[in-house]
């Protein structure tokens, strides 16, 4: 626990002008960002008597050890710096909301050629349309169903059109009229894009113009006695008016707005957005945030439109934001929307009529959610903060280990033997700082000789980090092992590779590879570092030098945390076995060839057809390829002529070997494809199978 008062700034020293301050650990790493409209007068708020400050304020000013600062000019470049910077460092200390769920969105891919109608989730791309989020998948579906009677846009898959343009028949939904099947030419590019605009101008909520329209063609068509046409006309006017009905009419006046609604305690916050476009609500969502700081609900009202326009620009931004309470000061906030938007925006709290009366149904559901949420066993922080406590007591620990890092060894009868680490803090995952290593040092299947060597390569970059003051070597770094990095600058917070310890080293086994993380530290000369086993026959918990285990009860939280943070490196390890695996088995002669990259390989493949002609080509022919220069080509020969003979082609069903590739798909290779008794049913396979 440091003493503010040691890296306390003299009071000089801090200027007087708005600007966005961080403070870091021991470590350099950034565990709290915040903006001042004054830094002067901000800063000195933290350095009192630790008595006068909100608890978990004292638990950051005495875990930083040190405060740095940068000045702006206004309060809104105040604002859009501290966003950016959360985003970047990712501060412990910092207002984070997460969402309870991942929401699907229906997108429309304008970036294509021909757009497509899908469901999406994740990050969103640029180029496409997106519409929601909505509640459930199904949701989406049921809606696209109803409006592909009037706007038949293409929903199938890239691999699903390609076929029916080779085949030239198009798939069901082109037969029954649910698409414009622009696969086989029925409609041009021109007009399936403006049939998808059409679509998109719908959902965003332009509805009236085209039920007008359809209700006057249909009008016409029954006069003209074209009583087929007018019926078809009439269940399409249906179609969408049902669609129509699946998001009701809440703001009589067309409004498009966000409303934003809290519900909280003293520990958490739980935030709902809904979404309202043309009157109608076309998505909803929500957050959940540990209140790791003292924060008022202006404070999480701006972190939540942070958190929700800080990607957004455009339309994205609604003319006016509802808000339960108003951040104070609102201008720079108010501001720094307007330009999202490029227009001006109203960030206001609703006093009365439809709009107070929806924000207390959004308030209704944000509470809801968080009472939900302290139904989830992993995510409540009183949880977390116990089963913490119960590992610290069970292992006899100094104090609880925020910090803790899993390794498990994963391989198939000794072939492609590789290693994960997983990081949970605060009892949660860290998926940034997961890592993941090949096992150099021997051959063979040896877990106990394979988490020694992890172990050691693992904690030696945090020794040469220690040692070298942040400066890395490039020739100790293992491209498995994470992204490149070079350096751990004091500009920078973020941990850099291995370069943050853990309070807790676990691995997955029992007493062998317990002694051998803990011999690896030993080396190293590092000891205050604790490890423990979780063997998983019986849920033992094995620590260094004693002949029994610590057997933790069954109901107990610290044993939860425990076996949470093993399967997850355990999933962790037998992904990436399972990518090196599956490429080994994808390699061919040409994976050789250095400096042949995928795009000449391919170029290669359907210049010749098949790799058995390639193989039989002279280097002239295969000049005559674009981008192959003869030094390639002869480099090409010389790989297949120290490449194994090539195993025959078989086909499965009828066990006939082929000897004609003519037909060999573009991409592929002679080697084998891996599908067959050596990859199915081990018990590495068993035991690695994800829920």
């Amino acid at each position: 626990m440091a003493d503010p008062s040691s890296y306390r700034p003299q009071p000089g020293q801090i200027p007087d002008s708005p600007g966005v301050y961080r403070f870091r650990d021991e470590h350099r790493r950034v565990i709290y960002v915040g903006k001042a409209k004054s830094l002067r007068q901000r800063l000195a708020s933290y350095f009192q008597d630790l008595a006068n400050l909100h608890p978990r304020t004292r638990t950051m000013v005495t875990t930083a050890a040190s405060v740095e600062w940068t000045v702006v000019s206004t309060e809104v470049e105040a604002l859009q710096l501290e966003y950016s910077w959360i985003k970047e460092y990712d501060p412990r200390f910092n207002v984070k909301y997460r969402d309870d769920k991942s929401y699907p969105y229906l997108a429309v891919t304008m970036n294509e050629e021909f757009p497509r109608v899908q469901v999406m989730r994740g990050q969103k791309k640029k180029g496409v349309r997106y519409f929601g989020p909505y509640g459930h998948a199904w949701a989406i579906r049921d809606t696209v169903d109803l409006l592909l009677r009037v706007f038949p846009v293409r929903t199938c898959s890239a691999g699903v059109f390609k076929n029916a343009a080779r085949t030239g028949r198009p798939c069901l939904l082109g037969y029954i009229g649910k698409c414009s099947a622009p696969c086989v030419g029925r409609v041009t590019p021109d007009e399936h894009r403006e049939l998808a605009e059409e679509f998109c101008d719908f959902m965003a909520g332009r509805t009236g113009t085209y039920i007008r329209r359809l209700e006057k063609d249909m009008t016409a068509a029954a006069e003209e006695m074209e009583y087929e046409r007018a019926a078809r006309l009439r269940d399409d006017i249906e179609a969408l008016r049902k669609a129509m009905e699946k998001s009701a009419v809440v703001l009589a006046d067309a409004t498009d707005a966000d409303l934003i609604a809290l519900a909280e305690d003293e520990l958490e916050a739980a935030v709902q957005i809904f979404h309202v476009r043309g009157g109608r609500v076309r998505g909803q969502r929500g957050w959940v945030t540990d209140k790791v700081e003292a924060v008022t609900s202006g404070d999480l009202v701006e972190h939540a439109l942070q958190q929700l326009y800080g990607e957004e620009s455009g339309d994205a931004v609604p003319k006016e934001v509802l808000v339960p309470a108003l951040p104070d000061p609102v201008e720079p906030v108010q501001t720094w929307l307007t330009e999202r938007r490029g227009s001006n925006v109203s960030l206001r709290i609703p006093q009365r009529g439809d709009k107070k009366a929806l924000m207390e149904t959004v308030h209704r559901n944000a509470l809801q959610a968080l009472a939900l949420h302290k139904t989830k066993r992993a995510s409540d922080l009183t949880t977390r903060s116990r089963a913490l406590e119960e590992i610290a007591e069970a292992l006899d620990l100094d104090s609880a280990p925020l910090r803790i890092e899993c390794y498990d060894i994963s391989h198939l009868q000794g072939d492609d033997v590789v290693a994960s680490m997983v990081v949970f803090e605060d009892g949660l995952a860290r998926k940034s700082e997961y890592r993941r290593f090949q096992i150099k040092g021997f051959e063979g299947q040896d877990d106990v000789r394979s988490m020694h060597e992890v172990i050691t390569r693992r904690f030696k970059r945090y020794l040469a980090a220690q040692e070298k003051s942040g400066e890395w070597s490039d020739t100790e770094l293992d491209d498995d092992e994470g992204p490149v990095e070079s350096r751990l600058t004091e500009d920078d917070g973020r941990p850099k590779r291995f370069a943050y310890p853990p309070q807790l080293v676990v691995v997955d086994g029992g007493q062998p590879q317990v002694a051998a993380a803990q011999r690896a530290l030993d080396e190293l000369g590092i000891d205050d570092i604790a490890v423990c086993g979780l063997a998983k026959r019986l849920e033992e918990v094995w620590v260094p030098g004693e002949d029994d285990p610590v057997v933790l009860p069954r109901t107990s939280e610290g044993l939860y945390l425990l076996q949470r943070v093993r399967d997850e490196a355990h999933r962790f390890a037998i992904t990436y076995q399972r990518s090196k695996r599956a490429k080994r088995f994808k390699a061919g002669p040409l994976d050789d060839v250095p400096g042949l990259g995928d795009a000449r390989k391919q170029a290669l493949i359907k210049h010749f057809g098949s790799v058995k002609r390639l193989r039989s080509a002279t280097i002239d022919q295969i000049c005559e390829v674009p981008g192959i220069g003869r030094k390639t080509a002869e480099t090409i020969l010389v790989a297949f002529a120290q490449a194994a003979p090539a195993a025959p082609a078989v086909n499965t069903a009828t066990g006939e070997i082929l000897e004609d590739e003519e037909h060999t798909p573009a991409g592929a290779t002679d080697a084998p494809t891996g599908e067959g008794p050596v990859t199915a049913g081990t018990s590495e396979e068993r035991r690695g199978q994800e829920p």
